[in-house]
C-alpha cells in the first residue's frame, strides 16, 4: 500500500490485500464479464509486547587515578600510554583488534580470567546473525518456490493477454508485459525459453542486468515509446550485482536478481501505455493461483521489512473496481474512453513514493518529481523510515551550499541525528552538513516528527523494530549512570554501536528496502577474581528481547519457524531480559548474585551457540571454521548517479576496556565493540561480504570516522596471567 503524503509515512494504514475471483482471463468478450472484485483484509504477523523498565540510575561518580592505584586488578595489563590515558580521562578505551567475531574475544577472557565487559554491540550482533539466518532460509525453503509458481502464472497469463489484445491499442502494453515476465522467469531460471515476439528485446535486458552495465535505457520499459522519451526510462543495472547473504547459492543469487527485476522496474502514471502494462498486471493477478504466491511473498517480506512505497496490485484493483464496477471485461477496458480517461485522472491524485530509487535528473530538467516517480511496481522495494530521512537530506531536497555544492549523498549519521542523537548533530555540524541550505530546517522537521511517533509506529514490522531498538543508543545518559558513560566519547561509542548495527540491517535487507537516489547533476590454574559487568542500557535490552519475541511469534502464527529456531530465539530472549534485569541491578546499585555472575562470565558461550546455530546452514560446525564465516560485512545504502555509491561497512571486532564499580571497588573490564565504516567506491563495484572480507585481512582498511579517535587507543595491550602478577 502506499504512503501517506501528509506525514512521513502513514504509519497506521492496514495493508489490504485483494483476494480476487475469476472467469478467465482468456480472449475478449462483451458479454460475459472477465472479473469479479471483492476484497479482504489480511491478518497481522503478531502483536508487539513492550517490556516494562525499572531505570532509576544512582551510581556513585568515581574517579581513575592517574596511575590506575585505585582499580584492583590494573596489575593485569599492560597498556600502551595512549590506552592508560583515555582509561583515565574517559574511563574506558577502545584498542583495535582483529577478532573475527564477538564470541571468540569473551571465550579468550574466560580463559584469561578477564572480568567480561558484556556490550549493547554483541547483543545487536546476535540478534543479526539470526534475523539473517531467518530471512534467508524463508527464502531458500519457501520464497523461491513461490516465485517459480508465480513467474509461471503470470508469464501464462501475459502471453493470453498479448494474443487477445492483438490489434488493439493496448498490444504494446500487452508485449511488453511478455517480455517483462519472461526476463523475471529468465532470471530465477535459466531454462525459460522467450516467446519469439520478445525474444530479442529480453536478451538484451538479460545482457544489460547480467553485465551490471551501469545506467542505461532499459529495452522492455522503452518498447514502443517515443524518441523524447528514452531518457527517463532508465535503469542501473548495478543493481542486480548480488550482495549479502544472497552470494552464498546460484539459487539465491538468482531470487536476487529476479526479485530486484521486479521491485525496481516503474510503469510510470504519466505513460498511458506504460499505464496500460500496469493494469493488465493487474487483471492477471486477478487470479487466486496468482495472487497466492504473489501475497505470500509479500507478506512475509512485509513482516520482516515493510511495505511497498509505490502504487501497487492493491491500489490498482481498487480503483479499477470504483471507475468500471466490481464486473468488468476486457472489452468495456479497452473500448471504454469515458472510463478510461476517468481511471488515468483518478490514478494522478494518488501519493507519489516517499523515495526516489529511479535515475532522474535535476531540478532544472525534470522540476516534477513526483510525476516523474509516481507508478505500479509488480513487487515494489520497501519503504523505510531511514531511507526517508535520507531523502529529504540530499539534493534536492537540501539545495546547495554557499559553494554551490550539492548534497549527492547522505552520511550514515544524518540516522541517529534524526533519531535525536545530540552526538550525531554535532558532528555533522563540524563537517558542514549545516551549511547546505534546509538542511537544518528539514533535519529540525524530522527530528520532531520521529520524536512523535508512538508504538504503533514502530512496531508496525520487524525492521521498524529494529530501529526502535537502537533508539535508546541516541540518548544522552543522565545522572546516576556510571562514570564512563557520562561523557562525549561514551556518546560517541554509542553512535558507533548505532551505525554498525545499522548496517547490519540495511545489509540484511538489501533486497528488499528501497535505496535512495540523488538525483543527477547533469585457562590457568590460579584463580581470580573475574565477576564481569553488563553495559547498562535496560531500555536497549527490553527493546531487544520485544524484538525478538515479535519475531518469533509473527513466524510461527504462520509456521514458517521450525522448533530449532523457535527454541533458540526464545532462548535470545531470555538472554535479554536477564541483561536487562542485571542492568536495573547496576544501576541502582544491588549486588548481583552467583548465578547472574555466572552468565556474565560464560557469555561467550552463549554467543557461541547463537553463531553456531544462526550459521548452522552454512556447514558450520567447529569454531575452527570461523575464519570462513567472520562477523565483518559490506552493503551499500545510496546511490549518486551517474556512477557514485556509499557503501557502510563494519570491519573487526576491537576490545574496550572499561573501568567498572564492582562489589564496592573499581575493576577493568573487557568486552568487544565493532568497528564501523562509511565510503563511497563505484557503482559498477558495489562490494561484496566476501570482497570486503579480503580486503580486511589483507589490511586494506578504509579510514575510521575522525570522531572515534576520541574514544579509540593505539598501540598494544598485554594480559598477564595471574601467576605473572607480584
Amino acid at each position: 500500500m502506499q504512503t501517506n503524503k501528509n506525514g512521513l509515512m502513514s504509519i497506521l494504514i492496514i495493508l489490504v490485500m485483494i483476494t480476487l475471483s475469476l472467469s478467465g482471463c482468456g480472449k475478449l468478450t462483451a458479454s460475459k464479464p472477465d472479473f469479479q472484485i471483492r476484497s479482504a483484509q489480511a491478518a497481522d504477523f503478531a502483536q508487539y509486547k513492550e517490556v516494562p523498565v525499572e531505570e532509576k540510575p544512582q551510581v556513585k561518580p568515581y574517579i581513575v587515578s592517574s596511575d590506575l592505584s585505585n582499580v584492583s586488578n590494573a596489575n593485569r595489563f599492560e597498556f600502551s600510554p595512549a590506552t592508560r590515558d583515555l582509561l583515565v580521562k574517559n574511563g574506558f578505551a577502545v584498542v583495535p583488534a582483529r577478532n573475527l567475531e564477538f564470541f571468540s574475544s569473551y571465550e579468550m577472557n574466560r580463559y584469561d580470567m578477564i572480568p567480561n565487559f558484556i556490550t549493547t554491540d554483541s547483543m545487536l550482533h546476535n540478534y543479526h546473525l539470526y534475523f539473517n539466518h531467518l530471512l534467508k532460509s524463508l527464502e531458500s525453503d519457501q520464497l523461491v518456490r513461490k516465485l517459480q509458481e508465480l513467474n509461471e502464472g503470470m508469464l501464462t497469463a501475459s502471453i493470453e493477454q498479448y494474443d487477445a489484445l492483438k490489434g488493439t491499442a493496448w498490444e504494446n502494453a500487452a508485449r511488453r508485459n511478455l517480455a517483462f515476465f519472461t526476463v523475471g522467469s529468465s532470471l530465477l531460471d535459466s531454462s525459460v525459453v522467450p516467446p519469439e515476439s520478445v525474444k530479442n528485446k529480453v536478451e538484451e535486458e538479460l545482457a544489460l542486468i547480467h553485465g551490471q552495465a551501469g545506467i542505461a535505457i532499459s529495452p522492455i520499459m522503452s518498447m514502443g515509446a517515443p524518441q523524447d522519451l528514452l531518457e527517463s526510462l532508465k535503469e542501473d543495472y548495478t543493481q542486480y550485482i548480488p550482495r549479502g547473504h544472497y552470494t552464498q547459492s546460484e539459487e539465491l543469487t538468482r531470487y536476487f536478481q529476479s526479485m530486484m527485476w521486479y521491485g525496481r522496474l516503474t510503469f510510470r502514471v504519466k505513460d498511458p501505455d506504460e499505464t496500460r502494462s500496469a493494469v493488465l498486471m493487474t487483471l492477471a493477478l486477478n487470479n487466486e493461483k496468482n495472487l497466492q504466491p504473489w501475497n505470500d511473498i509479500y507478506s512475509v517480506s512485509e513482516f520482516m521489512v515493510g511495505k511497498s512505497d509505490d502504487l501497487s496490485y492493491a491500489d490498482y484493483i481498487s480503483l479499477l473496481g470504483e471507475v468500471y464496477g466490481e464486473k468488468m471485461s476486457y472489452a468495456t477496458l479497452t473500448g471504454d474512453e469515458t472510463r478510461w480517461n476517468a481511471f488515468m485522472e483518478r490514478l494522478a491524485e494518488l501519493p507519489a513514493p516517499r523515495i526516489n530509487s529511479i535515475p532522474i535528473f535535476d531540478a532544472n530538467i525534470q522540476p516534477d518529481r513526483n510525476r516523474e516517480i509516481l507508478g505500479y511496481r509488480f513487487m515494489g522495494q520497501r519503504y523505510t523510515l531511514d531511507a526517508d530521512v535520507f531523502q529529504r537530506l540530499i539534493y534536492r531536497e537540501v539545495g546547495e551550499n554557499s559553494m554551490g555544492e550539492r548534497r549527492l549523498l547522505p552520511k550514515g549519521l544524518d540516522i541517529p541525528s534524526a533519531f535525536g542523537s545530540p552526538a550525531a548533530s554535532q558532528i555533522l555540524k563540524e563537517i558542514g552538513a549545516y551549511n547546505y541550505e534546509n538542511y537544518g530546517t528539514n533535519m529540525s522537521a524530522l527530528q520532531n516528527y520521529i520524536a512523535k511517533l508512538d508504538l504503533a509506529s514502530w512496531s508496525q514490522n520487524l525492521y521498524w523494530n529494529w530501529l526502535y531498538t537502537l533508539k535508546p543508543l541516541t540518548r544522552e545518559k543522565p545522572k546516576g549512570y556510571p562514570t564512563f558513560m557520562l561523557n562525549q566519547a561514551w556518546s560517541r561509542k554509542d553512535l558507533n554501536t548505532y551505525l554498525t548495527s545499522w548496517t547490519e540491517l540495511k545489509h540484511d535487507t538489501v533486497l528488499y528496502a528501497k535505496q535512495v537516489y540523488a538525483e543527477m547533476g547533469g585457562g590457568g590454574e590460579e584463580k581470580a577474581d573475574d565477576r564481569g559487568y553488563v553495559e547498562p542500557d535496560p531500555y536497549f535490552y527490553a527493546r531487544l528481547a520485544a524484538l525478538t519475541t515479535m519475531t518469533r511469534e509473527g513466524l510461527e502464527a504462520r509456521n514458517l519457524i521450525n522448533a530449532q529456531d523457535i527454541e533458540n530465539l526464545n532462548r535470545l530472549e531470555e538472554l535479554a531480559l536477564a541483561l536487562k534485569t542485571i542492568s536495573e541491578k547496576e544501576l541502582q546499585e544491588v549486588s548481583l548474585t552467583d548465578e547472574e555472575f555466572e552468565l556474565i562470565r560464560s557469555y561467550g558461550g552463549q554467543l557461541e551457540h547463537f553463531w553456531l546455530e544462526a550459521l548452522r546452514d552454512n556447514g558450520v560446525e567447529r569454531t575452527a571454521q570461523l575464519t570462513n564465516n567472520p562477523a565483518m560485512l559490506v552493503t551499500d545504502v545510496a546511490t549518486a548517479p551517474p556512477d557514485t555509491v556509499l557503501q557502510e561497512g563494519s570491519g573487526f571486532i576491537q576490545n574496550i576496556y572499561v573501568v567498572v564499580p564492582v562489589g564496592g571497588s573499581l575493576r577493568i573490564a573487557k568486552g568487544g565493540i565493532y568497528s564501523y565504516y562509511e565510503f563511497t567506491g563505484k557503482t559498477a563495484e558495489r562490494l561484496t561480504d566476501e570482497k570486503w572480507q579480503e580486503q580486511l585481512i589483507n589490511g586494506e582498511i578504509p579510514t575510521a570516522p575522525a570522531w572515534t579517535g576520541s574514544y579509540t587507543a593505539s598501540g598494544e595491550t598485554r594480559i598477564k596471567m595471574p601467576g605473572e602478577v607480584e
